[in-house]
Formats: structure tokens, sequence, C-alpha cells
């Protein structure tokens, strides 16, 4: 596929050819009238110095002979050039004027010829007069001891010289431009053969159907055509980066797509289940059915009720985290936080042993949302606890640094599955792979990690999971409060909580 890019009608190239080519022209013809003019100012010269040699030898040879007023027989002394013209100036009229023949001889001038030589001055000045029938002329005149004298010499020579330098140069620029011009179309062919090469690819990736779907194995531009050295390898470079992020774009478009129909999905599951439970109980109290009881039916709704409550202010939450709406900014003592957490989990789960271990080089202080900070806590050890049977012992640790608090959850219970373990932190997450969860039975809608997840970015954290059998840890990873007042460092070793 070929695709030429137009501007005005015309291609780049033609124009890029036309360019050139008239830059040739125009440095061409400056080149040319430069060495014209030139040329035509150093024979002028010459002509000028021959001209004022020319009246010095007349003015010599008149002042040797004794003739009469008119008298120019010194034109028939060697050295006199032939169409050399000559004339006697009385009171700056021409009394006598002739000129030498192509046979040696003097002709004299008609008065027409003679009336082109008025006006001259004897001061030595050089004129250039056209004289009928003889041609163009360089003329000057010049006053000795005796009577002024006229005399000129016919620039034919250095119109001929001239005229056969401007066709010299005029043939060979033509032929010049002509070579250059092919060579440099050509020239600007192959080099732009890179450049529609990269615009072919355009073209064809502009074609792809990219408003749907996933988005893969879009064309690249081959890496021939992506040389940084040159300006067509920089645009296919260009290009190629532009392609490798929309593709990443679309990718990312196509996932979050996924899982947003995975959310809803999820979402709909988990609040069909209480809202069948409500729907039934509620269904069974209306047509009076003697073997409910009231009490109970009112119980397991007021349950189910809250249980849907519950799913519904975590999917607000986390979509509020997605939003990134701003949270509380305050400085919390992430030791004292996680003391409590522990206290409240050992209540909650007594047949577990809890452990609380605090390693302080500095104060474990952190920017953020105490009551945000405490539910990530909360998720953690609740995870650990609902997942690992009694007596399993879970070890809560705070370290912090002079950049970083770090907080670690651990369990020596059974593990997390390896094939769970990559997507832990996703929404509606389970160790039942199945996605469901039987009524009545313990367990979540699997959005606590993924609550603490979204809390730990939410403050500029990290969290992260590592698990094999007889070891789980979570850590998350908090940056430390610019401006804490620093304090003695306190280190303490792991203990009953």
């Amino acid at each position: 596929m070929t695709v030429r890019r137009r501007t005005g009608g015309r291609s780049l190239r033609a124009r890029l050819v036309a360019f050139i080519t008239v830059a040739l022209v125009v440095v061409c013809a400056a080149m040319a009238v430069t060495t014209v003019l030139v040329q035509r100012a150093r024979l002028l010269d010459e002509l000028d110095q021959r001209v004022r040699d020319a009246a010095a030898r007349s003015q010599g040879g008149l002042e040797r002979r004794t003739g009469s007023a008119t008298d120019l027989g010194f034109l028939n002394e060697r050295g006199q050039p032939t169409g050399t013209v000559a004339a006697r100036l009385t009171d700056g009229e021409v009394v006598a004027a002739e000129t030498v023949t192509a046979d040696g001889r003097q002709q004299v001038l008609t008065a027409a010829q003679r009336a082109a030589l008025a006006g001259i001055t004897a001061d030595g000045t050089l004129h250039t007069r056209t004289i009928p029938g003889l041609g163009t002329y360089r003329i000057t005149a010049a006053e000795g001891a005796g009577p002024a004298v006229l005399a000129g010499l016919p620039m034919d020579d250095v119109e001929a010289t001239i005229h056969g330098l401007v066709v010299t140069e005029a043939v060979i620029a033509g032929v010049g431009l002509a070579v250059a011009g092919c060579v440099c179309a050509v020239v600007v062919r192959r080099q732009l053969r890179p450049l529609g090469r990269v615009a072919a690819t355009a073209v064809e990736v502009a074609r792809a159907p990219l408003e749907r779907g996933e988005v893969t194995g879009l064309t690249r531009v081959p890496a021939a055509d992506t040389d940084p050295a040159t300006e067509a390898g920089q645009v296919g470079a260009a290009l190629n980066h532009l392609i490798d992020r929309m593709e990443s774009a679309l990718a990312g478009r196509q996932r979050s797509e996924d899982r947003m129909r995975r959310f809803l999905a999820d979402a709909s599951h988990e609040l069909r289940t209480p809202l069948a439970s409500i729907a039934g109980y509620a269904e069974l109290m209306d047509t009076g059915a003697p073997k409910v009881e009231p009490r109970l039916a009112w119980r397991r709704v007021s349950a189910q009720s809250a249980r849907m409550t519950g799913l519904v202010e975590d999917l607000l939450l986390l979509a509020r985290l997605d939003e990134g709406r701003p949270l509380e900014r305050v400085e919390v003592n992430l030791a004292t936080l996680v003391a409590e957490a522990v206290w409240d989990a050992r209540a909650a789960g007594a047949g577990h042993d809890w452990r609380l271990a605090l390693r302080l080089d500095e104060p474990a202080t952190v920017t953020g949302d105490p009551a945000r900070l405490t539910q990530v806590l909360t998720n953690l050890l609740a995870n650990a606890r609902a997942h690992t049977p009694p007596g399993t012992r879970i070890t809560v640790s705070v370290e912090a640094t002079r950049t970083r608090c770090t907080i670690r959850v651990q369990d020596d219970g059974p593990g997390i599955p390896p094939d769970l373990l990559p997507s832990v932190f996703e929404r509606f997450t389970r160790a039942d792979t199945s996605r469901t969860r039987a009524p009545g039975k313990g367990g979540g809608a699997g959005l606590g990690l993924a609550i603490a997840a979204a809390i730990t970015q939410a403050h500029a954290g990290h969290i992260d999971a590592r698990s094999r059998p007889g070891h789980t840890e979570f850590t998350v990873t908090l940056p430390y409060a610019a401006g804490a007042d620093p304090a003695p460092a306190a280190h303490g070793a792991a203990s009953p909580a």
C-alpha cells in the first residue's frame, strides 16, 4: 500500500524537488551574474587602458606631425588597431574624425557618425558611445602640448566575450540543473520511502477496530525505519511509541471493562442472596404460614438487611476511593492503632494466639485517616482469624524508620492457595473458587482485602501478600509523616497481646 502525504494538491516529494530545484536555479543565477559582472568589469578595465594608450599615442603622433588642423595622418603609424576612431577637437568641436579599416586604411566619418562624438571634453574621462555603422565604442579625449585629440576603440570583443560567457554558463547551468534535478528526485524519493511506510502503518492502525473488544497485535513500523539518526526514523520510533502507549491504554480499558462486568456480576449475586431471603420471609409472613415464627422471620430479615447494608457500604467506600475523594489527614500513631486493633481481634477470636511486636527506630507516625487505617488493620486481622484454625499464632508487628512505617500480619496457618494468591486483593475474591457462599455459613463478600488495598493506596502506601503452607504474611508500608517530632526509639520484642 502506498500512501502519499499531499499539501495543496501536490505531494511532499514534488514540493521538496521543486524547492531544491528553485534553490539551485537561484544559486546558479547568482553565480552566473556575479561571474559576468566581474568578467565584464575586468575586460572594460583592460579596454579602458588600451583607449588611454591609444589617446596618448595619438597625442604624441600629432605632436610630431606638422599638418593642417584636420590632419589625422598619425593613424597610419604602426600600433593603431583595426577599428580605432580618432578625431581632432577645436574648442570642443570635432573638426576631423577618421577610423582605421580592416585593410589598414583610413576612412573619414560621416556627419552622423561625427555627431555621436559631440560633447566629449578633453579631461581624460571614459565615455561609451554608439557610432552609427561602426558599433559601440569606449572613447576618451586628451589634451597635451598640442591640440586636443579624441581616441576610441570598439567594444565588440568585450561584448562577444561576455556573450560567449553568458551562453556557456547558461548551457552548463541548464545541464547541471537537469542532472541535479534528476539526482535530487531520486534521492528525495529514496529518503521519503520510510516516511511513506510510516504513514501506511498509521493508516493501518487507524483502520483497526479500536472502539470495542480486546485490541492487540497492532501493526508497528519496521525496525529498519526507526533509526534515531534520521528524521524519518525518529518519526517511525515516535509512532511505535504512540502505538505501544495506545495499545497499553486500550488493554487497560479492556481490563477495566472486564473487571467492571465481573464486579457488577459479583455485586448482583451478593445482593441477590439477602434480597431473596428477605423476599422469602416477607412472603411467608404475608401468607401467614403457621410454621413460621414471626420473631425468627424478623430476625432473619434484619440479619439479611444488615448484611446487605454492610455490602452496600463497602461498595460505596470502594467507589469513593476509586474517585480519589480526599481522606482525613492527621498524624496517626501506628503503634497505638495496631495495639488497639490487636486487642479487639483477641476479644473476637480468643481461640487464636495473638502476638504484638514493636520494632521502632523512629516514632511510628504517619499522616492519614485513623478510621480508615483502623479498617485496614481490622480487615487484615479478620481475614487471618477467618481463614486459620483455632490455636494458630497470629503475629502483628510494627516497624518504623526515617522514611516509612511497616505493619506485618503473619500467621502459621495453612496458607493461601497458590492459584488465588495473585488475585487476593481483587474484589469479590475468596478462597471458594466458585465465588459463591452458602447461606448461613461464615465468610464475607470478598471485599475486605480489596478495601484494605484501596485504603493503603489512597495513603500513598503499598500492600502485598506472601504465603506458603505454615507461613502467610501481609505487609502494609506507609510513608513516614513529614515533620513528625523525633522521639527516643522504642524497641520491643514479640509479646502476647
